[in-house]
């Protein structure tokens, strides 16, 4: 015990042994963490009341919830050291608890480090222990022991490629083992691709291989490889436009096939800890090839910001070597999960979901009311985003009720244990007594909980599931709605994994921008610049809470908040490892609804050939561009344009097979698609109740012809039922359905009166509540200069200084009171309420 430093307090010890002590006292019945805390409480050095002790008990309520571990918690707060611990266990005599403070008879001192290196080098890993009897070294390659590698030093000279992989050693001192931490070997053969000698390489990062522009056609995937030497051995992090890829942490890049998920520029960012190197930045595009190194332009500027943010969240460190107390090895590499499970060898698990599953609803264009902008821009970027964590996305614009009833209650389908499910929604609401109610694009003026969605009652729907992670995300207002009397008493259970992330704070609005062009509202704007980070989600909105506090345009008006009963580390960046229990049925229906249409060319008697592409800007949204192949020679004019679609897409023919994609309305993805087309935009792919029939209509000339009127073929082509229209969104509403999210309808006898509005109206376009009589006449916007893009300014003069706030002044009708709480909500509903628990901004 005279090793330990008993001045240390107990919040710095490791967590893996406060769990072992957690684990030793909750399984004690008369020594364990009840009789520690009469015993704590006793000592004034330590004060644990009866309130505190009430607290811990109700950890057994929750899932994998620990009396023990909240105890000791409250413990390492108030100032209790390891010395305090070990008397307080001494007194209570649990003799496993205090064994868990001892130190080991065995300690591994120095651990091997990985290194990467040339095939044709000697590799050199070290281990080495103190024990108190002779040791025993037994190194391992996976889980196959290494010949003759009994020593505390591994050589292997020369080394080959067949040597590259993750080593282990253990270590025998009597009765007590130890394993080191695992060694990654990563062996490079370069002489094939540079034709070099590399006569010293000293350990130092060193870039030996370059990543290669490519030129490819749709649907193909996309190699990319860099390669570099060190020790430690090197971290990777690739980049598409200049925003990390998640996942991108390996040598090789494989890009699914995908238009907008492919086309781009990339990048590595390569670091062991002491140094930093970045590779050329290179270009995967469908036409001429260009390459750019990375420190030619400014863009090195913003790269060392770049990497510096990258290497402080990703906590990397200079090596070193310290002695600690060695227990199960942890550790992140996702490559440990290949080895199985060999006899002997600690595999660290990793929190994970079976799947990834996201709803994402934007509405913008609203029949009776305001209509939006940003909506449309936030769903597109959280899409790509999403996607780019391995996230099932379906992203629609403008629903009506009975679409978003239909949407959500697919979304439950997909639904099942273990899975993370993510519901994102933007547009007009309002919240009444704790419930936050969805508006569609077709509620009626004012509205009702019975003409909108219920957010809680699509949690309790969730809840069954037993989930992973539940997440909402509402970008919208959050007003107290008087047109609505009606108290829905939904009753919760209580879980510890459920994250609400409120783009403002209660009786408050959210607000979208003003500007010509298309930009994110205010939460998004933020939320995408942090949603890749590798961080339990609380974490993350923590911090996408702080940007937007700093946030000129909207300071005291708006502000994230965060509700969350989330009790572990989880992550919108953990790994899918499925489960037994995934409905693939239901999965596969799902992939289909993001199917685009394969590309297809038609011959026509003419000679003629065109060429019909697709691509999805949303999941409800259809891209259809046109482009002639080939003509005859002596065709003299030739033009092909698509007509005919059904009535229920509500295609105005004006706006179809125009020349550039932003004159028919493309504007998000228009950088993305070929050049050199007609283009045309369907959107409200959820309406379409058969297939997608049109005609595809060619005009010509001919150079002999007499006289200057063209020749028309006509093509009838049938695509299916593309995107979302598979699932059939657009059936009635199923009243008696599972999807039940506000059983109490509106009374014609409610009071008319209209609801207060805000003192300021900084458009609350960003989703306010339109619950009263607007006039519409009266676009009330945040008016924010936004700077030409690729403009590069000083960081003195920001360009919000150039605010222009707009007012619009209260209707008469009252004051406008928060909504704390009300005696009509069910008590176990309150109480769950309140055990989510409120983030400090």
């Amino acid at each position: 015990m005279e090793s330990l430093d008993r001045s240390m307090r107990i919040s710095s010890l490791k967590e893996s042994l406060v769990k072992k002590l957690s684990d030793a006292l909750d399984k004690s019945t008369d020594k364990g963490w009840r009789k520690l805390g009469t015993i704590v409480s006793n000592d004034r050095r330590v004060k644990i009341s009866s309130n505190d002790m009430e607290m811990c008990s109700l950890k057994v309520l929750e899932l994998e919830g620990s009396p023990s571990h909240m105890l000791l918690r409250l413990m390492g707060e108030r100032g209790c050291t390891t010395g305090h611990l070990i008397d307080y266990l001494k007194t209570l005599g649990n003799t496993e608890a205090l064994q868990c403070l001892q130190p080991p008879a065995l300690q591994i001192v120095i651990q091997p480090q990985s290194v990467a290196l040339l095939c044709g080098y000697n590799l050199h890993l070290s281990c080495h222990a103190v024990g108190q009897s002779p040791l025993q070294y037994q190194w391992f390659k996976s889980k196959e022991e290494v010949p003759n590698g009994i020593s505390p030093n591994l050589v292997i000279s020369p080394v080959q490629l067949k040597d590259a992989g993750f080593y282990i050693c253990r270590v025998n001192s009597g009765d007590a083992f130890e394993f080191s931490h695992w060694a990654e070997v990563d062996v490079l053969n370069i002489s094939t691709l540079s034709g070099k000698s590399y006569p010293y390489l000293d350990g130092q990062l060193k870039l030996l291989i370059q990543p290669q522009s490519r030129r490819v056609d749709f649907g193909e995937n996309v190699l990319l490889e860099c390669g570099a030497v060190g020790r430690p051995i090197p971290q990777y992090q690739w980049h598409k436009n200049a925003v990390p890829i998640p996942n991108g942490t390996k040598r090789k890049l494989v890009v699914s096939h995908g238009m907008q998920d492919t086309y781009g520029r990339y990048h590595c960012v390569i670091s062991n800890g002491a140094d930093i190197i970045c590779t050329n930045e290179v270009e995967v595009v469908t036409g001429t090839l260009q390459l750019n190194s990375c420190v030619d332009t400014l863009i090195d500027v913003w790269l060392c910001v770049c990497v510096s943010e990258w290497l402080f969240c990703s906590e990397l460190k200079a090596p070193k070597i310290s002695i600690q107390v060695s227990g199960a090895v942890e550790s992140s590499e996702a490559d440990y999960d290949i080895f199985g499970e060999g006899p002997g060898l600690p595999v660290p698990e990793q929190l994970h979901a079976t799947d990834k599953v996201a709803l994402l609803i934007g509405n913008l264009s609203y029949q009776n009311h305001v209509q939006l902008k940003a909506p449309m821009v936030d769903v597109y970027d959280l899409t790509n985003l999403l996607r780019q964590l391995n996230f099932k996305v379906v992203s629609l614009l403008d629903l009506t009720e009975s679409e978003m009833r239909n949407a959500v209650e697919e979304f439950l389908l997909l639904l099942h244990k273990g899975v993370y499910g993510l519901l994102y929604y933007a547009g007009h609401g309002y919240e009444n007594y704790g419930n936050s109610f969805m508006v569609p694009v077709d509620a009626p003026n004012p509205y009702r909980s019975a003409n909108c969605l219920c957010v809680q009652s699509i949690l309790r729907l969730m809840q069954e599931k037993e989930t992973g992670l539940n997440v909402f995300l509402l970008d919208m207002c959050r007003k107290r709605n008087f047109h609505c009397k009606s108290t829905p008493n939904i009753v919760l259970r209580v879980t510890a994994n459920i994250v609400f992330g409120y783009a403002t704070c209660q009786d408050a609005e959210a607000f979208e921008l003003s500007s010509t062009g298309f930009i994110n509202g205010v939460f998004v704007k933020f939320l995408k610049k942090r949603l890749l980070d590798d961080e339990k989600i609380t974490v993350m909105l923590d911090r996408v809470a702080e940007d937007m506090g700093h946030f000129d345009a909207t300071k005291g008006k708006q502000a994230l908040e965060i509700r969350s009963s989330l009790s572990e580390r989880r992550a919108l960046t953990d790994v899918i490892l499925p489960g037994d229990s995934e409905d693939q049925t239901h999965s596969r229906q799902w992939a289909k609804a993001h199917e685009l249409p394969e590309s297809m060319c038609l011959d026509f008697d003419c000679g003629a050939q065109i060429k019909l592409g697709f691509a999805a800007e949303f999941s409800n949204v259809l891209i259809i561009y046109t482009h002639i192949v080939k003509k005859p020679t002596d065709m003299s004019f030739c033009q092909a344009h698509v007509t005919d679609f059904s009535k229920e897409l509500d295609v105005d023919p004006k706006e179809i097979n125009r020349e550039t994609p932003e004159e028919t309305g493309i504007y998000l993805l228009s950088s993305s698609l070929p050049q050199h087309c007609l283009y045309t935009r369907i959107s409200s792919l959820q309406k379409l109740r058969g297939e997608l029939v049109f005609t595809v209509c060619l005009q010509g000339s001919f150079t002999d012809m007499d006289d200057d009127h063209p020749v028309h073929w006509t093509k009838t082509v049938n695509i299916g039922k593309p995107l979302i229209a598979r699932l059939a969104l657009h059936r009635a509403m199923r009243r008696n359905s599972c999807l039940q999210t506000c059983p109490i309808p509106h009374s014609p006898s409610c009071s008319p009166c209209h609801s207060p509005t805000p003192e300021h109206h900084l458009h609350q376009g960003g989703y306010h509540n339109p619950d009263y009589q607007s006039d519409f006449s009266h676009n009330n916007y945040l008016d924010v200069f936004e700077p030409m893009q690729g403009a590069v300014g000083g960081r003195g003069e920001s360009y919000y200084d150039n605010l222009n706030l707009c007012h619009h002044e209260p209707d008469d009708c009252g004051p406008s009171n928060p909504i704390e709480a009300s005696d009509d909500i069910d008590e176990l509903q309150t109480a769950f309420i309140n055990s989510l628990q409120l983030q400090s901004q």
